[in-house]
């Protein structure tokens, strides 16, 4: 009996023991990350730094960055150098404050920053930039409006599939192909979501308006399926 109660009260030992040296290891982990951001912000901040340093801090960043260090990356968004290596590393940042800086480009930025900005709002799902999104359908830069569309796509709820929608019989060239793919890609969205009669509808629109036909025999026989399994 007495060897029982030994052994159960090592064991109790040996698992609080463990679970401190656990806790203290993530509180190191923590400690270092901190402290390994905060060296980056400082980097990225030197009045000396060369393209290639700041570049490799934003790489680094991707990895180990949070919310604070957007006030410091977030002004790299625009930089026509840096604004994908800037995107990079805020664009995993579960953050809604990235969002909002990604936002911001989009709505004063033009170029490069511009479309990558679009591309990342259509990586995170941001719902809130798809009137922003929608509003560069039409955009003269044939590249800024192809991203739209695929970013919409990506987000693929009604209000982005819709905007898909309207934006169709007016679009033209690599811009209205984009179009078409961000209907397909909006109508998988909301399938997923088991939002199957919107999706079916979405195919129906892409059978009767798609400009190649290939496109709208797929979507026909998509629509057909959605409709057996539901």
């Amino acid at each position: 009996m007495k060897t029982k109660t030994a052994v159960l009260a090592g064991a109790a030992l040996l698992a609080a023991s463990s679970s401190a040296l656990a806790q203290k290891a993530s509180q190191s982990a923590g400690s270092r990350k901190r402290k390994s951001q905060d060296e980056l912000i400082e980097a990225l901040q030197k009045p000396d730094a060369t393209r290639k340093d700041k570049a490799d801090a934003l790489r680094v960043l991707a990895q180990v960055g949070d919310g604070e260090c957007l006030k410091v990356v977030a002004p790299l968004l625009k930089d026509e150098d840096l604004a994908d290596m800037a995107r990079y590393a805020i664009e995993p940042i579960p953050d809604p404050a990235v969002d909002d800086a990604l936002r911001a480009v989009v709505a004063e930025a033009t170029g490069r920053p511009l479309v990558g900005a679009i591309g990342s709002l259509g990586v995170r799902r941001d719902a809130k930039a798809v009137p922003a999104l929608a509003a560069k359908l039409g955009d003269s830069d044939a590249q800024v409006a192809i991203a739209a569309a695929k970013s919409l796509g990506c987000i693929g709820n009604a209000a982005a599939a819709q905007a898909l929608q309207d934006a169709l019989p007016k679009a033209t060239g690599f811009a209205q192909a984009a179009v078409v793919e961000g209907l397909f890609r909006a109508a998988e969205s909301l399938a997923a979501q088991k939002q199957c009669q919107a999706a079916a509808g979405l195919y129906d629109a892409l059978a009767k308006s798609s400009p190649l036909d290939c496109t709208k025999k797929v979507a026909a026989e998509r629509a057909e399926a959605l409709r057996k399994s539901s």
